[in-house]
């Protein structure tokens, strides 16, 4: 997790730990942003040694092969444009690449300000980077030579006349590309694209080249990571990172250091590798892998003052090469966005790469709570809400009444530690010389009106998890990305900004004003009012409000709102507990029913571990 996710899971951790001390009693005395590599196949077989990889830097550079004509590297470029049902590309014949990959649901952060008469090419998110060669997915081998051959730099020949297709339905089209080298030698890629799907089929064929490929191995590359699209660059790479599912297990690789390559090296069968940014993935899956492949991740992570922060992911599979007259490997390239349904409907573990969140090392509780509760939850709603906001309201409202059990249980508790403290300053004052008999007295007197001074901790820990895992849905769900709620607040995956500052605050990055995290600001400011009654503790009403104010600043506005509603109802209903004295007087147990708690039997059994090693020290005096 990034620092700004980070910082607010503490605070907002430490809001909790804060309210139950200033409810709670003195305590008494006591007694004296690309790692080890793994190697996995699809019986989940031990792990040997890491494999030995040569980066691609420390082979030969580019050459023109010299059976090769020097046309093979400086015919002009020609473009191939396809569209389906859910996305605009273009190949080109330079590399046989994808050069641009259009995304026709989702549009770009400033496609309102350009009119609906934009080309689309302005208003859809745009998923190759194309900052380097101008597309994406490389095929890298010697030659017996030594010459290092990349195929993004040589221009193929291509089966199609056509420069324009469009796709929909189950319609489907294949295009071959293909270069020569002499005599019946060639390697080709072929793509074949549906007309209602993310996920293309590409085909790397390798004809009569037995006798030009050195080694026993080629390389397939995406090599550029995923093109940046949000207006904020910062938390886009937060969320970035490349992965590989392999044996059940999903490794990530987190490019979190500037300029530091982060490295990940697998032997063996791995089901596919994916580079993603906050809302959008490619993802490269070998249709046959066999023990003899190997995979590589690499990541970098830059800081440009210009267009902000970056992170850079490679994915390679080294491929056997056999040797025959005639190879052919067959792979999937997926390029969408990180939608749950969508990935799932592949069934191939895709939607592994769904950040549900891993907060303290948590997410074996939070990811089933988001996947098979909230997330369903917040699907179904929209399906007859279309307003992501209402949407979001309405998920506060029914966590906030699942969680009430649990709330009026902890303000009871907390509401009897109050009324008993008068009685707990007489033990202390009483016995003030003797520690061990103001434990002993205390537990008493617990036992007489039956409380347990752990009762208001328990069940607001217990909802931890549960606020922890809407922080991670609500920051990283694509379905808020671009959608307005009332006002001024026009995305809901975004900050909803009132005004620019001319600066940028340290630790917390913010640089704007926005309008929900000032009412959260006071919301919270009103409910630490309601809650802190020992003049002592007042500074906490303003300090954590303002803390958390600023840090929320940078947060998208559909965590703000939610965060805005629920706290909110959590005042409502403070109010309402403490108004109603519903079980929370100070009435002593009948004798019969006073029965020590689990606190009780602990102190009970630490006090008795404690006599019995006095009685061992006096043993041993004598």
């Amino acid at each position: 997790m990034e620092k700004q996710q980070t910082l607010a899971m503490v605070l907002i951790g430490l809001i909790f730990v804060v309210w139950l001390y200033i409810n709670s009693p003195e305590p008494q005395p006591q007694t004296p942003n690309q790692a080890d590599s793994t190697l996995v196949d699809t019986q989940k077989q031990p792990v040997p040694a890491e494999p030995k990889h040569v980066e691609q830097t420390e082979t030969p550079k580019v050459t023109v092969p010299t059976i090769l004509d020097s046309s093979v590297v400086s015919a002009p470029e020609r473009i191939i444009n396809i569209e389906n049902d859910l996305v605009k590309l273009e190949l080109t014949t330079k590399g046989a690449k994808v050069k641009r990959y259009f995304i026709k649901k989702y549009k770009t952060w400033y496609s309102k300000d350009l009119g609906e008469d934009a080309p689309y090419y302005k208003t859809m998110v745009q998923l190759v980077n194309t900052r380097f060669e101008g597309g994406d997915l490389n095929q890298t081998f010697i030659t017996k030579k030594g010459e290092k051959i990349e195929t993004s730099a040589l221009n193929f020949n291509v089966d199609k006349s056509g420069y324009s297709y469009k796709l929909t339905g189950e319609d489907s089209l294949s295009i071959t590309f293909s270069v020569s080298f002499g005599e019946n030698s060639s390697i080709t890629k072929t793509y074949t694209f549906r007309g209602d799907n993310y996920q293309s089929k590409v085909n790397f064929g390798f004809n009569n080249m037995q006798n030009i490929v050195a080694g026993s191995s080629y390389d397939v590359s995406w090599e550029h990571g995923i093109n940046f699209v949000e207006k904020n660059s910062v938390d886009e790479a937060n969320y970035s990172n490349a992965s590989l599912y392999a044996g059940e297990e999903h490794l990530k690789v987190n490019a979190s250091d500037v300029d530091e390559k982060e490295k990940k090296d697998v032997g063996g069968i791995v089901d596919w590798m994916s580079v993603k940014s906050k809302y959008f993935a490619v993802l490269l899956s070998p249709d046959n892998p066999n023990s003899e492949w190997h995979s590589y991740i690499v990541g970098t992570k830059t800081k440009d003052n210009v267009v902000g922060d970056r992170e850079y992911y490679s994915l390679t599979y080294s491929v056997p090469f056999t040797g025959m007259k005639k190879q052919n490997t067959e792979f999937s390239l997926f390029i969408g966005p990180v939608d749950y349904e969508v990935l799932a409907a592949y069934d191939k573990s895709y939607e592994a790469i769904y950040d549900f969140g891993s907060f303290m090392g948590l997410s074996f509780i939070i990811r089933p709570i988001s996947e098979y509760v909230l997330l369903p939850l917040f699907k179904f709603l929209h399906s007859f809400i279309p307003n992501y906001g209402v949407v979001i309201l309405l998920v506060a409202f029914l966590v906030k009444m699942l969680l009430y059990p649990l709330t009026k249980q902890s303000y009871k508790s907390m509401k009897k530690m109050q009324l008993l403290q008068p009685k707990m300053k007489e033990i202390k004052e009483k016995f003030k010389d003797d520690p061990q008999k103001q434990q002993q007295e205390t537990m008493k007197l617990y036992k007489v009106y039956g409380i347990n001074p752990m009762g208001g901790c328990l069940p607001m820990f217990a909802q931890m998890p549960i606020l922890i895992a809407l922080f991670y849905l609500f920051n990283v769900a694509i379905d808020l990305r671009n959608q307005p709620f009332v006002l001024w607040i026009d995305n809901l995956a975004a900050p909803d900004v009132i005004a620019e500052l001319p600066f940028r605050l340290p630790i917390f990055g913010v640089s704007a004003i926005s309008g929900l995290a000032i009412t959260l600001g006071v919301v919270m400011f009103i409910q630490q009012s309601m809650t802190a009654k020992d003049p002592s503790q007042k500074a906490l009403v303003y300090i954590m409000p303002v803390m958390l104010t600023v840090l929320f600043m940078s947060f998208p506005s559909g965590v703000n709102l939610y965060y805005l509603m629920f706290n909110l109802l959590t005042i409502i209903q403070q109010w309402m507990i403490n108004k109603s004295k519903d079980g929370a007087e100070l009435v002593p147990l009948d004798p019969k029913d006073q029965k020590p708690g689990f606190f009780s039997k602990l102190m009970q059994q630490a006090e008795e571990t404690r006599k019995v090693q006095q009685k061992q020290q006096n043993k041993k005096r004598r």
